[in-house]
């Protein structure tokens, strides 16, 4: 069967997996549908992360840091500073000017897919990433007794550490937003569909909020598999423990695979699940070739349980 490989993904782990997953199918045959829970309007740019995380990692311009770009300056940032202003969102001097075109080409009437694409393109990375809908979703976190959103909570919380507690987590905008086109049609026509090692709570969560998307992806005749996000049972980073607690699952296989329960078809992951069948292997992507190998395992394994 021909058609796209469709990665869905959200934060380093999702981008790192569509990276591996460009040098397995090649740049004409992967699509890469992005959250945009955590966008933001900030410093009269609109910023997307985890569409701009992507691009960036399969354009290889992401720094060494795992976000941003490549040899970036802040000199906007320290002149902001300067000046007495908050800057508690510290943004580079080129991710700012993406930024600032993405809100102008908003402004002139763009969706957030066409105007996406424009900078992508703009920038020689791949055409190959979709962001999950051209409707604002924007993720909110209840902690410590007020709703947060999402990159203040990440930020100034302390989400970004996996301590700060959670209480509750809101995609609002999710129910009247939908779908884009392209990602409907990706879906629909794909050989595989993929989802990243991403939190499961509050990168792909956004994505399933929206009415459609999960209608999407089980009527798809594409086996869809999940890549979990833990590695020898631990989470490299970030809050993923403590939005699955917030859910009542287990932070193992089982509560990942229970998670999606009813969506997926296999889990890839290094410890086993008796819920469905898994493809047992180290998912650890530190380096190019453990990228290209966790995503070709994960592809073969998919094909597989057609």
């Amino acid at each position: 069967m021909s058609g796209p490989v469709v990665v869905l993904a959200g934060g380093t782990g999702g981008a790192k997996l569509a990276r591996g997953m460009l040098d397995v199918t090649g740049p004409e045959s992967l699509v890469v549908v992005a959250n945009t829970g955590d966008d933001i309007e900030i410093y009269g740019a609109y910023v997307s992360p985890d569409p701009d995380l992507v691009t960036f990692w399969l354009a290889d311009q992401i720094d060494e840091r795992g976000w941003g770009l490549a040899d970036d300056s802040f000199h906007v940032m320290d002149g902001l500073r300067a000046i007495s202003v908050d800057v508690w969102f510290n943004l580079g001097d080129q991710d700012l000017a993406i930024g600032l075109e993405r809100a102008r080409r908003l402004q002139a009437g763009q969706r957030l897919t066409e105007a996406h694409r424009a900078i992508a393109r703009a920038m020689g990375a791949p055409d190959a990433v979709l962001p999950m809908s051209d409707s604002p979703v924007r993720t909110r976190v209840l902690a410590g007794g007020r709703w947060w959103p999402f990159q203040e909570y990440m930020i100034r919380a302390g989400g970004a550490t996996g301590n700060a507690a959670v209480d509750d987590v809101d995609f609002r905008g999710a129910r009247t937003a939908r779908p884009t086109p392209e990602v409907l049609n990706a879906i629909a026509t794909a050989r595989a569909i993929v989802i990243g090692p991403s939190n499961p709570v509050i990168s792909i969560g956004p994505i399933l909020a929206i009415p459609g998307m999960r209608a999407a992806l089980v009527e798809s005749p594409a086996p869809v598999v999940a890549i979990s996000p833990l590695v020898g049972g631990q989470v490299l980073k970030g809050p993923t423990a403590a939005f699955m607690r917030l859910t009542g699952l287990a932070l193992s296989s089982d509560g990942i695979a229970a998670y999606y329960d009813g969506l997926i078809d296999g889990l890839v992951a290094d410890r086993r699940t008796r819920r469905l069948p898994v493809l047992e292997t180290d998912v650890l992507m530190d380096t190019p070739a453990a990228r290209r190998r966790v995503a070709e395992e994960a592809l073969g394994f998919a094909v597989a349980l057609r």
